[in-house]
């Protein structure tokens, strides 16, 4: 079994995110998945999973390979709470469930990335203290969160994420250089563990992000 990179997307579909925000969010999201099955090492190993959370949570694309997955337009309630906390929950229980760990007789999957977008803050306090505790418990290579927006909350993010980035504008522009930077984000990491002889694969470093993308201190 050829050893996979797994990728979790976990977007925000909260109520708030109507109109160019969202529009944009599916744009961005089929505009990666072109450009990474445009490179060798993502295509070799990449395996992608999407879901969305607001007052419920949605995996619209269980994990599977770049050249077997479509990412329907997702769609937002009208109003509704921010169940981040469940949804954190839920990447834990899917990653515990898909991700093959290694063992004496073989190698297991790399290491996976999760990368996190949200416009507000977590409603379901009580279960996202307790995904904060089971994320730190979980190997990820890496975890990505990125506050779209004036209204999002960075300090939540900076519980459970080794890199927070802010992205002040939520039009197209902004939304389309965010998913660029990811999809280079995923290549190079891929890139990185299929060069590498360390038995976890390479140490995950991200390319620098676009200006529009803020790096949080």
């Amino acid at each position: 079994m050829s050893r996979r990179l797994p990728i979790y997307a976990l977007i925000d579909s909260s109520g708030s995110m109507q109109g160019e925000p969202i529009q944009s969010v599916n744009v961005g999201l089929n505009t990666m998945l072109t450009a990474l099955r445009q490179d060798p090492y993502a295509l070799d190993t990449v395996h992608l999973s999407v879901i969305t959370f607001d007052v419920a949570v949605n995996e619209i694309l269980p994990l599977q390979p770049l050249d077997q997955a479509r990412v329907d337009d997702i769609q937002l309630p009208r109003s509704g709470a921010t169940h981040m906390g469940e949804a954190l929950n839920f990447v834990c229980d899917r990653v515990e469930r898909d991700v093959v760990s290694s063992s004496e007789s073989q190698k297991g999957d790399f290491r996976p990335l999760l990368f996190v977008m949200t416009d507000g803050s977590p409603s379901d306090l009580a279960a996202f203290g307790d995904a904060v505790a089971r994320l730190k418990r979980i190997p990820f290579g890496m975890i990505v969160a990125c506050a779209a927006g004036p209204k999002a909350k960075t300090d939540y993010l900076q519980q459970f994420a080794n890199q927070v980035v802010r992205l002040e504008h939520m039009d197209s522009a902004g939304f389309a250089n965010y998913f660029s930077w990811v999809s280079a984000s995923i290549a190079a990491t891929a890139s990185g563990q299929q060069s590498s002889h360390a038995p976890g694969g390479a140490p995950v470093t991200l390319p620098p992000p676009p200006a529009e993308v803020q790096v949080v201190l």
